[in-house]
């Protein structure tokens, strides 16, 4: 799946997407001997109405889980979280394409584009913007990620839902990706609450029986150049 010289970037609207989404898979990456980067768009403080306490648990919850994974980069935007319809296109697209330059990462994964979460479609849009083969050459994959709670409660009547068509066998790193989402302590709950330990190995089943894995994650090939 990787090679020691690939560079890999996550692209998470909010810190917990990139574990829900493609955890598992990142951990297989890092294992292989990729250089992995997450890119966090948005953060919350005291001035957007969050607490001061839950924004310095929310700025543990990032140290934590970045040592978790040992990623190689951790890449933060400004933009005020659940408001990125407020932001300007450019500023996203501009605050994605410099560390794209930057570390000139041959993957990409991408929230998907119809979540219920508008958050996660801004990303998505600005995030596809550098991926232009005549700007940014580096960029040779791109996969969109599916994320519980937002994924499958997308409601647009012309989305033809999340069809994968890449399933990655995950089932050595499940037990850690559980182990790191539970760091978000603010985001886990108790089942049905879809993020919750049981949805994530149910997710994890399911995928795998659709690879004929023990636990997979699935994602839909965007973009791909051999």
């Amino acid at each position: 799946m990787s090679s020691p010289d690939r560079t890999i970037l996550c692209i998470a609207p909010h810190p917990d997407d990139e574990t829900l989404g493609c955890g598992g898979s990142l951990l297989r990456h890092l294992s292989e001997g990729a250089r992995v980067h997450w890119f966090i768009a948005t953060t919350i403080d005291p001035g957007l109405g969050f607490s001061p306490e839950k924004a310095r648990a929310r700025e543990q919850e990032i140290l934590d889980v970045a040592a978790a994974y040992g990623f190689a980069g951790v890449h933060r935007a400004p933009f005020p979280t659940t408001r990125l319809d407020t932001v300007p296109v450019s500023d996203l697209v501009g605050a994605i394409s410099r560390v794209v330059r930057e570390i000139q990462p041959d993957t990409l994964y991408v929230p998907y584009r119809n979540d219920a979460h508008s958050d996660h479609a801004a990303v998505f849009d600005a995030a596809v913007a550098c991926t232009k083969a005549f700007r940014y050459p580096s960029v040779k994959r791109v996969y969109a990620y599916e994320t519980l709670s937002e994924t499958e409660f997308g409601m647009r009547s012309d989305d033809p839902g999340f069809r994968p068509n890449l399933f990655v066998d995950t089932t050595a790193w499940l037990e850690r990706k559980i182990e790191i989402m539970a760091m978000f302590a603010g985001e886990m709950g108790e089942f049905p609450f879809p993020r919750s330990e049981p949805c994530l190995r149910a997710q994890a089943m399911l995928r795998g029986s659709q690879a004929g894995v023990r636990a997979a994650e699935a994602f839909m090939v965007l973009k791909e150049i051999r």
